[in-house]
């Protein structure tokens, strides 16, 4: 009796590897081990770098928000706690955006936050 082989789903399982691998330079792209090496470094550089992500916009943030607080007089630290004061609930993402986007309107908020000193 002929015993059962895995060819098609183990060809499916690498030629999967070879296709994520595309665009990869030499052996890594053609040759299933390297390929499926390099996927799993990629993937866990991608998981990495999808938590750091999170870091730099942070950091981003909060170094635009320090630059748009200095022009009117307080620190980003002052403006933080000024904020919390006046029970002002903006995160930095869209308070960034508003110094950016509409320094108008941040400088009301601005005057808002410092009233409440």
């Amino acid at each position: 009796m002929a015993h059962a082989v895995s060819r098609v789903a183990r060809h499916a399982r690498k030629k999967k590897f070879r296709k994520l691998a595309k665009g990869y330079w030499g052996r890594r792209r053609t040759t299933y081990r390297q390929a499926r090496v390099a996927v799993e470094r990629a993937w866990r550089y991608a998981w990495f770098h999808r938590m750091a992500r999170k870091r730099d916009f942070r950091r981003l943030w909060i170094t635009r928000l320090n630059a748009a607080a200095r022009l009117h007089g307080v620190t980003y630290s002052q403006l933080i706690h000024l904020l919390d004061k006046a029970g002002i609930e903006l995160n930095r993402k869209s308070l960034s955006e508003l110094a950016i986007r509409d320094p108008n309107a941040f400088a009301k908020v601005m005057e808002q936050a410092k009233s409440a000193k």
